[in-house]
């Protein structure tokens, strides 16, 4: 089969890396870069050979695509993938899916109707760690899984301005917890506050998911280092994860080891795994209802630390 045509929305810093793997994916061929910054078109015209537009609905009426990747601001994403998909092509766009449940609703109706393959960028389900650990306990590694405890802290990163760190960062941890365990939470409660943002910088965030597992998500912009981990307690042991490192380590009543993981760039096993969808090869690990699942549970975290009381959770969708 021909390689997969590819644009890129928005090539600012996360944009950039999109750019980058798809160049190098044998798979794909990179065709058009978009971004209202006609210094960021044409970076993408002269580093990586896409035709750089500073108008996304110019590229889609000049250029032939088959997928488009959305790496705008958040508040964007809804708008710019509407246009996307009511153009016919396939389309990934980063996370937050949207900045509101109801848009994220619309995006998969929309998807639906025309009949698009619409992925959210979840990349912490790409991770190779995180694939590790999934297929650990799903083969009865540490039996029932009681307790999900992820730590992802960090300094501000100057390029968020749109989010706080509930739909930046704590959002990945609430969709891994989603996908571990294999359900939906019934109830959230946040305690969460600004320090120095305009938005919230730090959240803890509890997740219920019927009697048990329950998640622990502690998340913040104000810790000088970063940390990015997840521990998995379950009925016969526990099992802890680094993202960044992609290190596994298992602990039960025998001891402690470590599990074998290939390292891997999580970016590029996502994109790859995009086209090989778009291709007809893979079915989708990650759908629109995930990503907005995500929105809508973070929002009701945000909704819940407003309140200060625990929120009871419905899926806004037939999932």
């Amino acid at each position: 089969m021909d390689r997969i045509r590819i644009a890129v929305v928005g090539c600012g810093f996360w944009g950039r890396n999109h750019l980058r793997v798809f160049s190098e994916l044998p798979s794909a061929e990179l065709v058009a870069a978009v971004d209202i910054d006609p210094e960021r078109a044409r970076f993408a015209e002269e580093k990586y050979g896409a035709k750089g537009y500073t108008d996304l609905e110019e590229m889609l009426g000049k250029e032939r695509v088959d997928a488009v990747t959305i790496c705008t601001p958040s508040i964007t994403h809804a708008e710019v993938a509407l246009k996307v998909i009511r153009a016919g092509k396939h389309v990934l766009v980063e996370k937050p899916m949207t900045s509101t449940t109801e848009e994220a609703v619309k995006l998969i109706e929309e998807a639906e109707r025309q009949k698009i393959f619409l992925m959210v960028g979840h990349i912490e389900r790409f991770n190779p760690a995180v694939e590790r650990v999934k297929r650990f306990i799903d083969e009865g590694g540490i039996g029932e899984v009681v307790l999900i405890s992820c730590r992802r802290v960090s300094r501000w990163p100057i390029r968020i301005g749109d989010v706080g760190v509930v739909k930046d960062l704590a959002i990945h941890d609430i969709d891994i917890s989603r996908y571990i365990t294999g359900m939906n939470p019934v109830e959230v409660y946040a305690v969460a506050g600004r320090i120095h943002h305009r938005y919230e910088d730090y959240a803890n965030i509890i997740l219920r998911f019927g009697e048990r597992p329950t998640a622990f998500i502690e998340a913040n912009w104000l810790t000088p280092f970063k940390v990015r981990k997840l521990t998995v307690t379950g009925s016969d042991g526990m099992v802890t994860m680094d993202y960044i490192s992609q290190e596994v380590t298992v602990a039960n009543s025998s001891g402690k080891r470590e599990l074998d993981v290939v390292h891997e760039e999580p970016l590029k096993r996502e994109l790859s795994h995009f086209v090989d969808v778009v291709a007809g090869r893979a079915e989708p690990l990650i759908n629109g209802r995930d990503g907005l699942m995500a929105v809508y549970i973070a929002e009701e975290a945000l909704r819940s630390a407003s309140i200060g009381k625990p929120i009871k959770l419905k899926p806004p969708i037939n999932l």
